[in-house]
C-alpha cells in the first residue's frame, strides 16, 4: 500500500487551470480575485463580511488586535488546539488563561469557563476563544449567553470547521462563521484543511466596525478613500493604525474559489469516511468520539483514543500509515510552562492526550485505503 497520510489536499485540473489563469493575468496580488473569494466565502458561511488573510495564525492575530487585546487583557481558551489559538493573545501582550476540556467532545468546557469567571470580579477577563476541534462545532449560543453575562467577546476558531453546524435552542441551523453568536470567526486554508490555498485564512463577522478595522490592519494600517484622494491627489493614502502585511494573493484566492466549489462534496465524503470508522470501531477497544445526531460535524480530523497510543503510532508507520497526534496540550509546552502553567493543571486535556491519535481523513482517501487502515488498527487493538 502506498503512503497514507492523516490528511492531504485534493487538487484537480480545474484548480490548476484557475491558478494558471491568474499567473497569466495582470494581478498576482491585491486584485479582483481576493474580493471575489471573500464574497463567495461569506455567502458559504452565511456571514455579512469576510476578510482574506495570509494564514490562519495571522487571522487570529488580527482578531486579537481588532478587539483591543493588550497587556492588561486576560483571554480564556482551550489547551487542546494548535498553539496559534493561544499565541495570538500573547502577540498582543495579553495573558492566556486555559480552561479544561469536556472529555465527551474534547471541546472547551463551558462549566470550567464559568468557574474561572465566577472566581474573579467582573472585568477580569476580556474574551473567549473556543475552538471547533476536529470539525466539531462549539455551541456558541451557550457561550454567547455566558459571554454576555460578563461582557466578553467571542472569537470562534473554526479552522477545522468550514461547513460545520449545530441546531440552536430555537431549532435553527447555525453555521460555524455565520456570526450569529461569535464576534469574529477564523478559518484556515492550509493544505490539509477542507479548502486548500497552500496557506491562507479568512475572518468572518457581521460587525461593520470590526470589518473596517480588519481591512486596515491587514494592509499595514493603510486606508485609501475618495475623500483623501480628492484632497491630496490620486496617489494619496493615510495610515490610521499600526498594521501588518497579512494579505492573501490572487492566485491563492483563485485556488480557494475552485476549492470552495467542491467543499460540500468534500464534506459529504468526510462524513461518509467517519461513518465507516464509527461503525467498525463500535464495541472494540478503539474509543471513538461520536457526536450527537443534531451536530453537523465537519470532520477535519477523525480522532480515536486507545491504550498504548505510541505503540500504535509506530506500528501504523511501519505499515505506511502516517497517523498524527492532535494535540500536545498547549499549557504543557515549554513556553507556556514559563508563563506559569504546569502539567497536571488540566487533567481532562492531559488524559485525552495520552490516548489520542488521528486516523487518515480526507476526501480522496479511497475505500480500499480506509479498509487497510481499519484492518491495521483493529489488528493492533486485539
Amino acid at each position: 500500500m502506498k503512503a497514507i497520510p492523516y490528511g492531504r489536499q485534493n487538487i484537480d485540473q480545474k484548480d490548476i487551470d484557475a491558478v494558471v489563469e491568474i499567473l497569466k493575468s495582470d494581478y498576482l496580488t491585491t486584485g479582483p480575485k481576493v474580493a471575489e473569494f471573500e464574497t463567495l466565502f461569506a455567502k458559504y458561511v452565511n456571514s455579512k463580511y469576510a476578510v482574506a488573510i495570509s494564514n490562519g495564525t495571522a487571522a487570529l492575530h488580527l482578531c486579537a488586535l481588532a478587539l483591543g487585546v493588550n497587556k492588561g487583557s486576560k483571554v480564556i481558551t482551550t489547551p487542546i488546539t494548535f498553539a496559534a489559538s493561544a499565541n495570538c493573545v500573547r502577540y498582543c501582550g495579553g495573558e492566556v488563561v486555559f480552561a479544561d476540556i469536556d472529555p465527551e467532545n474534547i471541546l472547551l468546557d463551558i462549566d470550567k469557563v464559568r468557574e474561572l469567571l465566577e472566581a474573579s470580579p467582573k472585568g477580569t477577563y476580556q474574551g473567549i476563544i473556543p475552538v471547533d476541534f476536529a470539525g466539531y462545532p462549539v455551541n456558541t449560543e451557550e457561550f454567547r449567553k455566558l459571554a454576555d453575562e460578563y461582557d466578553l467577546w467571542i472569537v470562534e476558531d473554526a479552522c477545522h470547521a468550514p461547513g460545520a453546524s449545530f441546531i440552536n435552542s430555537k431549532g435553527d441551523k447555525i453555521l460555524s462563521g455565520d456570526g450569529t453568536y461569535s464576534d469574529l470567526t477564523v478559518f484556515s486554508f492550509h493544505p490539509v484543511k477542507h479548502i486548500a490555498c497552500g496557506e491562507g485564512g479568512m475572518i468572518t463577522t457581521n460587525n461593520k466596525d470590526l470589518y473596517d478595522k480588519l481591512m486596515a490592519l491587514r494592509t499595514h494600517g493603510i486606508v485609501k478613500n475618495n475623500e483623501i484622494m480628492e484632497e491630496k491627489g490620486g496617489w494619496a493614502y493615510d495610515m490610521v493604525t499600526l498594521g501588518y502585511n497579512y494579505r492573501l494573493t490572487d492566485f491563492q484566492c483563485a485556488l480557494g474559489i475552485t476549492q470552495l466549489d467542491k467543499a460540500d462534496q468534500g464534506l459529504a465524503r468526510r462524513r461518509s469516511i467517519a461513518s465507516r470508522y464509527d461503525q467498525v470501531f463500535e464495541g472494540t477497544k478503539v474509543k471513538t468520539i461520536i457526536p450527537p445526531t443534531q451536530i453537523g460535524h465537519a470532520y477535519h480530523l477523525y480522532v480515536v483514543q486507545i491504550d498504548n497510543r505510541k505503540e500504535l503510532y509506530q506500528k501504523l508507520r511501519e505499515k505506511n500509515i502516517y497517523a498524527q497526534i492532535h494535540y500536545i496540550p498547549v499549557h504543557t509546552l515549554g513556553y507556556y510552562n514559563s508563563q506559569g502553567y504546569k502539567k497536571g493543571s488540566m487533567p481532562n486535556a492531559e488524559a485525552y492526550y495520552e490516548k489520542c491519535i488521528s486516523l487518515p481523513m480526507y476526501p480522496s482517501l479511497t475505500d480500499e485505503e480506509q479498509q487497510y487502515v481499519i484492518e491495521q488498527v483493529l489488528a493492533f487493538a486485539k
